[in-house]
């Protein structure tokens, strides 16, 4: 196998943009691959998945090249040459990688990939907070499964189309998917392509979407004709899915704090066909209020840690700080309380997040139901998604009935 000179330069100035400037790697990689328009399928996938491997196993990396942060040219080049050794490229004669130790960084792997730390590549705090609210066994498969390369995943719009038709259509274009009896708008990948270049993509007849994410939408119970609201809407991939569970009828409100997030759901929403959605900006508290007791369903998609989705977003792990943590489980308590009185009685409410962790999940519902508004309540069941056995990413979804009066 051979190292391409253009293809690594790039892939270098964007690992200097992922880890000097905070940049997020789906933001750079995106940027990375409009570079060079001669470049083919394979040039492509080579530029992509080497970024993302290599900011996935940073802290193996760099822990056998010997470097520490703040990263220079120089050390992304060392880094660089591990993976190359590792994933078994011969080095070309080129000035940065002379005096590699190939035989010093095969040993060093072999060394520390003994310790789950270093081996599946986690920072020593989030991997001690995952081993206290999981437990060992759990944190340690769920972590190998996090590591793993994410599916593409389909979710079919039938507002528009089928399963059926669109796995034809696909196929049409050499993109072959399987079905997956447990997700019933799903189409999982058989291999990676890049789909939002297809007419099919262009005309609305899918969105990309995680295989446990599309578990929300259906926990929730929509039913058409209802008033349901997506609370913490962002660009709308599950407000999506909602509306087309409701066939375009009745009204589907979608509230988020950003109004940039609300811009890009319109657009989606237009490509999509879903005409009943609304979406409102979340300006003040009277925002809230105006809806209090006025929902037939709600869904709460919290902010979280994300520990449920590192394998899609392997560069959150080294964005995560402990405090974060701490004030995001006070903003999940706060919103759950404030967003839940949005019900009306005899209505619905799921809290969802993309997070595997108890302390933001079944423990934030254990202690809403013990609040005042919570008391208003019932439980009625809850679903663990981990990433370790499910295939696709770490989800919790609750639902709970607000009692008749």
């Amino acid at each position: 196998m051979r190292l391409h000179r253009n293809l690594v330069f790039t892939t270098i100035d964007s690992l200097m943009a992922i880890f000097n400037e905070g940049e997020y790697a789906d933001k750079v990689v995106a940027r990375a691959l409009k570079k060079d328009k001669r470049w083919g399928s394979h040039d492509r996938k080579f530029v992509a998945e080497t970024i993302y491997e290599i900011v996935r196993w940073k802290r193996l990396y760099t822990e056998i090249a010997e470097v520490k942060e703040p990263f220079d040219r120089d050390k992304i080049w060392r880094i660089f040459a591990v993976w190359a050794v590792l994933r078994g490229y011969t080095l070309p004669d080129w000035k940065y990688f002379e005096d590699t130790p190939v035989r010093r960084i095969k040993g060093k792997f072999d060394e520390l990939t003994k310790t789950r730390k270093f081996r599946e590549s986690i920072p020593d705090w989030i991997d001690e907070l995952g081993v206290k609210e999981l437990g060992e066994e759990t944190w340690t498969k769920e972590l190998a499964a996090q590591n793993e390369q994410a599916k593409v995943i389909l979710r079919v719009n039938k507002l528009k189309t089928t399963k059926e038709k669109l796995r034809a259509i696909l196929m049409d274009l050499n993109i072959e998917t399987e079905f997956h009896k447990d997700y019933p708008d799903a189409l999982i990948l058989t291999e990676r392509a890049n789909v939002f270049l297809t007419d099919a993509f262009k005309d609305g007849l899918f969105e990309v979407q995680d295989a446990s994410s599309q578990l929300v939408a259906y926990f929730l119970d929509v039913k058409p004709g209802m008033r349901v609201v997506d609370t913490c809407a962002g660009a709308g991939g599950k407000t999506l899915h909602l509306a087309s569970l409701m066939e375009n009828k009745g009204q589907l409100i979608a509230m988020d704090l950003y109004e940039s997030k609300l811009k890009q759901l319109k657009i989606r929403a237009k490509r999509n066909g879903a005409f009943n959605i609304e979406p409102r900006v979340i300006e003040s508290t009277k925002t809230i209020k105006k809806l209090h007791e006025k929902a037939d369903r709600v869904l709460i998609d919290a902010p979280c840690s994300g520990l449920g989705v590192l394998k899609r977003n392997p560069d959150s792990k080294w964005k995560l700080q402990p405090e974060f943590i701490d004030n995001i489980r006070k903003v999940q308590a706060e919103v759950l309380e404030n967003y839940s009185k949005i019900v009306k009685p005899g209505g619905k409410l799921v809290y969802a997040t993309c997070s595997v962790l108890p302390s933001e999940n079944q423990e934030q519902i254990k202690h809403f139901l013990s609040t005042e508004i919570g008391k208003e309540f019932n439980f009625v069941k809850d679903q663990k998604v981990l990433a370790s056995e499910s295939g696709f990413d770490g989800f919790y979804m609750a639902l709970l009935e607000r009692k008749n009066k």
